[in-house]
């Protein structure tokens, strides 16, 4: 484990649980929800991530079976401080929704009936719509920023399949990870090559000159 991890003290490992804790709190609507509220946190506020690392973690923690938020805090708890993180940032993320549940189930018919919670669930359902299109443009940015042509191919068919064909979710995801090997291995590839041929025609011109001389 990196040296970094090892020196940790309590006030990290507390807010690192008092930041996942907040986030956990506040992420209503789903679990990627909790994508923008991460990113605003761990980057922009703490600096402890970059942007890529970002992106990596979010298309991990989707991909991985089980739920968005914790996935998504075993990702960071580990990047950040690894075992000891990991068991700091989940149980930061499932108190709240544990705490919660447990107060609504006792409730649950008066909630159920109630017409101001039902209207407030309206409120919050626009809410969470606004900000999962706040992660879809803010993160397709950060995919398509390279300007190469496979994201866009990439983006637009696994749309395609999903909404208009019905593809399963899971499917998809494996299809385009094998394409991402593909491409990394073609395109590792083709630079080692590129590299090989510049180093045979710097070779080339280095013995012409050397023969001129």
């Amino acid at each position: 484990m990196p040296k970094i991890m090892m020196n940790r003290d309590k006030k990290f490992y507390w807010d690192l649980f008092s930041a996942t804790f907040q986030l956990s709190m506040f992420t209503l609507g789903g679990g990627f929800v909790i994508v923008p509220l991460m990113r605003k946190k761990f980057m922009e506020e703490k600096h402890w991530i970059d942007e890529d690392e970002m992106m990596d973690l979010t298309a991990i923690a989707q991909s991985a079976p089980g739920s968005m938020a914790v996935n998504a805090s075993i990702l960071v708890g580990y990047r950040l401080a690894g075992i000891m993180g990991v068991f700091v940032t989940v149980l930061g993320t499932v108190l709240p929704p544990l705490i919660i549940l447990t107060i609504i189930s006792m409730f649950y018919a008066a909630f159920k009936s109630n017409t101001y919670v039902a209207m407030a669930m309206k409120g919050m359902q626009a809410c969470v719509a606004a900000i999962i299109i706040d992660v879809v443009i803010t993160m397709g940015k950060g995919v398509l920023a390279p300007k190469k042509w496979l994201p866009y191919v990439i983006l637009i068919g696994s749309f395609l399949a999903v909404f208009f064909f019905d593809v399963n979710v899971f499917i998809v995801i494996l299809v385009c990870g094998a394409i991402g090997v593909i491409d990394t291995v073609y395109g590792e590839r083709l630079r080692k090559l590129k590299l090989s041929r510049l180093k045979q025609t710097r070779s080339t011109r280095q013995r012409d000159r050397d023969g001129g001389l």
